[in-house]
């Protein structure tokens, strides 16, 4: 399901990881999907309200399967949703538990109102001994399935196209 300021759309495929196959689809890339141990609930306020109690508690989420290693990668272009101004509590996870130094790390989002929200600075605290890109993507959630041309842009803009 995704999310969008209109409410929930259902979809199989996350706003996220539509913005992801774009990129695949124009850089020689890898990539690993982030996700839970225990997936979110389909139902749109029953996921916003796990969501929300994460973030309060400041949880760290368990993260379902084995964690890439990077020792082979310079640029890693990390995408995430915004919930409430943040990236999900599963994306501390996953940079309190990989060895992200000297790497650079580049944020695209999708989000319904916040942009790229704080991932820029939480990234930075997160990964302290790596470069974090400021220029990072943000792509509305309801504006993903017309936002191929605005990815397309934003790659070419990094060098990597």
């Amino acid at each position: 399901m995704n999310y969008a300021a209109s409410g929930p759309v259902h979809t199989d495929v996350g706003n996220t990881a539509v913005v992801a196959g774009y990129i695949q689809d124009l850089v020689d890339c890898d990539v690993y999907e982030i996700e839970a141990a225990e997936p979110y609930p389909y139902e749109y306020e029953a996921a916003t309200d796990q969501a929300q109690c994460e973030k309060n508690a400041n949880a760290r989420p368990a993260i379902a399967g084995e964690l890439p290693d990077l020792s082979g990668y310079d640029t890693l272009l990390v995408g995430s949703g915004v919930w409430w101004g943040d990236p999900p509590m599963i994306m501390r996870t996953f940079f309190e538990a990989v060895d992200a130094a000297g790497k650079t790390i580049v944020p695209f989002t999708t989000h319904a109102g916040s942009g790229l929200g704080s991932a820029v600075q939480t990234y930075r605290e997160l990964c302290p001994e790596a470069a974090v890109e400021p220029n990072g993507l943000a792509v509305r959630g309801e504006d993903v399935q017309s936002a191929r041309a605005e990815v397309e842009a934003w790659v070419s803009e990094l060098g990597l196209a």
